[in-house]
């Protein structure tokens, strides 16, 4: 599949295809004709994914932010879950998903994910709950702890006021920020992010959507970005992936400016709204394609 790339201009904002990726770059992931059937066999049988396929390069000391967008239903999270390795929608019922070349078979400390719903351990303290995977290497604790708290500063919480609060003392967005630096810490290759910020207000989430981008360059490594949010898509991704209603393939890929202001700014600009219409168009002239086939 060729790749897409969405210019930003003042006047238009036009999509061109560009160069095919090198065959000859190592791949962090690599999507070949990859499709997804539970239940296969049986009257219950339902396709969520099918022929996906798309490679993403392993660039040293560069991380690629790929923005996933599609109606709900369609396999973008059946597409991140077949990364991480997480059953039921691990393994693929056909085609081949790799990781750094390699076929993934299990979930691995390479691959971290951020779930929409935080799934911070409400029994265990901020502070316990971001050095909960450092615990679970046998990092002796007085390092854990430590870097527990630096990655507590890292995502805007205070290490001394916030460390020894729980879950159900904090608001959505602080939770989130607690669930973000719990996986980081692991310094992941792959960021593997489900909705993180579906459940914020908006002014929440553009802080949010800053602070991702801080520490992605920070991290340089590649994030999968699931999202409704067209705008948020648009501002995150380096690469948008735009997905058909089930079964899900890949409609369409494109590249986009990306983020090198604040999202309250870009986001109001004339050049980055002609984006996010043109990514709306698209998006609608698939459910209406749907709409046509099944009517």
């Amino acid at each position: 599949m060729a790749k897409i790339e969405l210019t930003t201009s003042e006047q238009a904002c036009e999509l061109k295809e560009v160069e095919t990726p090198s065959k000859a770059a190592p791949l962090v992931v690599d999507f070949k004709n990859v499709s997804k059937t539970f239940d296969a066999g049986t009257s219950r049988a339902f396709t969520a994914i099918k022929d996906v396929t798309f490679s993403v390069e392993d660039i040293p000391k560069i991380g690629e932010f790929i923005g996933v967008l599609g109606p709900s239903g369609c396999g973008k999270s059946t597409v991140l879950r077949l990364i991480a390795g997480l059953a039921p929608q691990f393994p693929a019922t056909s085609g081949s998903v790799l990781v750094h070349g390699e076929p993934v078979t299990e979930p691995g400390p390479d691959r971290g994910f951020v779930f929409q719903d935080y799934a911070n351990f409400p029994h265990r303290t901020v502070l316990d709950n971001v050095a909960f995977g450092l615990e679970c290497r046998q990092v002796p604790e007085k390092e854990r702890l430590e870097r527990a708290r630096e990655w507590i500063a890292k995502v805007g919480l205070d290490p001394k006021n916030d460390g020894n609060k729980y879950p159900h003392q904090l608001s959505g967005g602080m939770n989130q920020r607690v669930a973000i630096a719990r996986t980081l810490i692991m310094h992941p290759r792959i960021i593997l992010m489900d909705e993180p910020f579906g459940a914020l207000d908006p002014t929440t989430r553009q802080r949010m959507q800053d602070l991702l981008v801080s520490l992605w360059r920070e991290l340089e490594a590649t994030v999968f970005f699931i999202t409704h949010d067209i705008p948020e898509a648009v501002y995150l991704g380096d690469r948008v992936f735009i997905f058909t209603p089930s079964p899900g393939t890949i409609a369409r890929q494109f590249a986009v400016a990306p983020p090198d202001r604040p999202a309250r700014e870009m986001q109001m600009e004339p050049a980055f709204l002609d984006s996010v219409r043109h990514v709306r168009s698209l998006l609608d002239k698939l459910e209406d394609e749907k709409h046509n086939q099944t009517s």
